[in-house]
């Protein structure tokens, strides 16, 4: 039976570096569906793991790479870090042949440090990263309300979300993995468990070919996913590990080298603090947020079902924040732009901040329940009222992600937008 797809934002995305570039590469995460929107664009494909064929590709690599390259363009090399040589093959290529649309690389690690290439690629090959599903891509979300109409001065928005709390619950806990989304319900939990245990005893491994603890790499992820949505520091997540017992630490080499690792995977990616121009002089906190690609690999870690999830109401709001930020990020990845958070000595702060390439910038709180919606639009005006707006622009938008049913304006001006009715 065929696989069922669904379209994503990336679609687009990929579509419109193919008209600008002679290259493009897709990055992300293992199971996000980066080699099925890739080959519905492509017209001719060259899988560097398929078992029956990977030794062969890979003594071509060492001796012509060039072969691997013809075919019909746009020409899909998926999983090109296998043979990271096809780098510069693909980059001499472009050179000679000119005009864009010739590779599309698919790519769900970085290559060893010591084989990456010695070109970046620039002004031949592009890239963007693809994430798991959005709740607009797997159609849980009526998307109502989109950030690009946001960022384009829309005075008023409308919309009902049809997602309860235990379905939103459901849908952080089961990913955006599309094999999941696709799949049975019944099987869906489990994909990202088996994701998870994929990682700690081999992945991680893989991508630089050191071998690592698993035990560790366990704890490390425990202690991640415990601290997801929170500045917490190496030394945070260093004491975190041990709780009192020393025996069971983990130095601090060790956690840098296995973050830099789950980040070389795509498994990890904290999200950047925000630095404006502010009105005072206010000390800005450069901490970034800590979060997984997906919140899925946190509940996976730690076997939390949506059912246990629902009875521990604080930590699924922290949750809920790091599914936040990887929808605002899939959209904000739709309309140029990238995703932070910011918060200053004062205490204020904002779960994140969408800034497009051109300098708009609109403000986001979340909650998930709605007792603390009056709070929130209070920091976010406050925070519009610190940025000097004489060397930026005045926000786009001030938003309220929540878990609830109804889009609407507040008086104030501040939107409150329930996450299953956003889109890019």
């Amino acid at each position: 039976m065929e696989k069922k797809y669904l379209t994503r934002i990336a679609d687009q995305m990929l579509s419109d570096h193919l008209e600008s570039s002679g290259g493009v590469l897709i990055e992300g995460p293992k199971w996000c569906g980066k080699t099925w929107t890739a080959l519905r664009a492509s017209k001719s494909q060259l899988f560097m793991q398929d078992p029956d064929r990977a030794a062969t590709y890979k003594q071509i690599a060492d001796t012509k790479p060039s072969l691997l390259l013809e075919g019909e363009t746009p020409r899909l090399l998926d999983e090109w870090q296998v043979a990271p040589v096809l780098w510069d093959a693909v980059r001499f290529t472009v050179d000679v042949r000119g005009g864009t649309g010739h590779f599309i690389l698919t790519g769900s690690a970085l290559p060893p440090e010591e084989e990456t290439p010695d070109h970046s690629g620039a002004g031949r090959i592009s890239r963007f990263k693809m994430r798991p599903m959005s709740l607009y891509e797997s159609q849980e979300s009526t998307g109502s309300v989109s950030l690009r109409a946001l960022f384009d001065g829309v005075e008023d928005v409308f919309g009902q979300s049809s997602m309860s709390l235990e379905e939103i619950t459901f849908a952080l806990v089961r990913g955006g993995w599309p094999e999941a989304v696709t799949g049975p319900e019944r099987s869906a939990l489990k994909r990202s468990i088996n994701y998870v245990e994929t990682i700690i005893q081999t992945d991680i491994s893989r991508v630089d070919n050191i071998k690592k603890d698993p035990i560790k790499v366990r704890d490390l992820m425990l202690s991640l996913a415990r601290n997801t949505a929170t500045m917490a520091t190496i030394k945070t997540i260093q004491d975190d590990i041990a709780r009192g017992d020393m025996d069971n630490a983990l130095s601090r080499p060790t956690i840098y080298g296995y973050l830099n690792a789950l980040e070389r995977i795509f498994v990890v990616e904290d999200l950047p603090a925000w630095s404006p121009s502010l009105r005072s002089k206010t000390a800005i906190r450069t901490t970034p947020k800590r979060h997984f690609i997906d919140p899925s690999i946190a509940t996976a870690v730690m076997r939390l079902t949506p059912s246990r999830l629902l009875k521990d109401f604080l930590f699924l709001g922290f949750l809920f924040e790091s599914l936040c930020v990887r929808d605002l990020r899939v959209y904000a990845d739709g309309n140029d732009g990238q995703v932070f958070h910011y918060r200053d000595a004062n205490g204020l702060e904002a779960d994140a901040v969408v800034v497009l390439h051109d300098g708009r910038w609109g403000a986001v709180e979340v909650k998930l329940g709605a007792k603390q919606i009056d709070e929130a639009a209070t920091h976010l005006l406050a925070l519009k009222e610190r940025v000097n707006t004489d060397k930026m622009l005045e926000p786009s938008f001030l938003m309220i992600l929540t878990a609830g049913e109804f889009a609407y304006r507040r008086e104030d001006g501040v939107f409150v937008v329930p996450l299953a009715c956003l889109s890019d």
